[in-house]
């Protein structure tokens, strides 16, 4: 049986091999494996193109059948054959892919099965690639534009560790054939390459394991947590990741309802997916007190979680019936929201960091000239 992971979120790895099982593969490591990642954008591609085929008239068999022959990624084309036979045996769309979590997540499997319950498929799967879009779409552009800054910032902290380990040394002997006093600022410079070059591979192999830590604790509960709490406050980030995420579950929770999944079902796959346990644990907390009896809006405002005006948009489209669209309003609000702080971070952290590497290389430049000015000086 072929198993993939989830194609939603993250680019993963898919299991099956494009080729049958007829055909020799040689053997390749476990890390290997060319050709296989698979994005939002060929979920959002598969969905788009069953919607166009149901739309067309065509049988779910005979769509399915089409995509899993013309599709242009191999290991989606394995799933989609598993998927046509066991439809064909008998089986709900949705039911054949609630038995690949990894490839197809809650979202949307519940979003397939309220489209096969209400008979309107189409629809529903052009609104699942609408929903993909976008997420992948913001999700990018973020990513894009701290991908420069995240860059520089790395490569200029290797360029200035090797001028510490390797560089500054050189100079030391110099400074030791000068004589007379080094400056404070060229002291500190050598104390730290001193402090460099007798514990780099303490250094090196203590980074590595604080890396290996970190990204071990990020796989508990507890530590995503903490992870999740943190980023959420920090300056200026804290508040375009909030939007972010907060953007995310609306635009979830919009399309689940418009598809018509009770609130309580929507809620807990909205939790599911909002990609953030401090707002996944929120919407629990919201789904519980809407389950009592609740408004949703109240159980909203008692998390201290969302903003105060998703709280009141919320209660106008509770009142109003039109929570589906007031959702999804208000994540195109979010997202135009986090274009400009996106525009404003960058604006704001391209000059920091210029500044800051000006100051730190130009530091240690002008501290290996100084004793050689003192030099010239005592002796002119």
């Amino acid at each position: 049986m072929f198993r993939a992971p989830w194609l939603a979120d993250e680019d993963e790895l898919l299991a099956p091999e494009p080729d049958g099982p007829e055909t020799p593969r040689r053997w390749r490591p476990r890390w290997f494996r060319p050709g296989r990642r698979v994005g939002p954008k060929t979920l959002a591609v598969f969905s788009r193109q069953l919607a166009v085929l149901l739309d067309a008239g065509l049988p779910l068999l005979q769509g399915l059948d089409i995509l899993s022959i013309q599709g242009q990624h191999a290991g989606l084309r394995a799933i989609l054959l598993e998927v046509r036979s066991e439809v064909e045996a008998g089986a709900g769309l949705a039911e054949a892919m609630k038995r690949r979590p990894r490839a197809f997540n809650d979202l949307y499997v519940n979003l397939v099965a309220a489209g096969e319950a209400s008979g309107a498929l189409h629809p529903v799967m052009d609104r699942l690639a609408t929903h993909i879009e976008k997420v992948a779409k913001l999700r990018n552009q973020v990513r894009s534009a701290l991908t420069y800054p995240a860059a520089i910032l790395a490569v200029a902290s290797a360029v200035v560790f090797l001028i510490l380990w390797k560089v500054i040394p050189v100079f030391r002997h110099l400074f030791a054939d000068l004589g007379g006093d080094l400056p404070f600022l060229t002291r500190l410079v050598v104390g730290v390459s001193e402090f460099i070059g007798a514990y780099v591979l303490v250094l090196l192999g203590g980074a590595a394991a604080t890396v290996f830590a970190a990204s071990r604790l990020l796989r508990t509960r507890q530590g995503r947590q903490w992870a999740d709490r943190l980023v959420l406050r920090l300056p200026l980030v804290g508040k375009l990741l909030q939007r972010i995420v907060v953007g995310r579950a609306c635009r979830t929770l919009s399309v689940l309802l418009a598809s018509g999944i009770p609130i309580l079902d929507a809620l807990k796959t909205t939790a599911g997916a909002a990609g953030n346990t401090v707002v996944a644990e929120a919407l629990e907390t919201v789904r519980h007190e809407v389950e009592q009896g609740g408004s949703i809006h109240a159980a909203l405002r008692a998390t201290n979680v969302f903003p105060t005006m998703l709280c009141q948009i919320v209660y106008v489209g509770e009142q109003t019936g039109k929570l589906s669209p007031m959702l999804n309003r208000i994540a195109d609000f979010y997202e135009e929201e986090v274009d400009t702080d996106v525009d404003s971070l960058m604006k704001l952290l391209e000059p920091a960091l210029i500044t800051i590497l000006g100051v730190v290389i130009g530091g240690i430049v002008i501290s290996m000239y100084l004793p050689m000015y003192s030099a010239l000086t005592r002796i002119g």
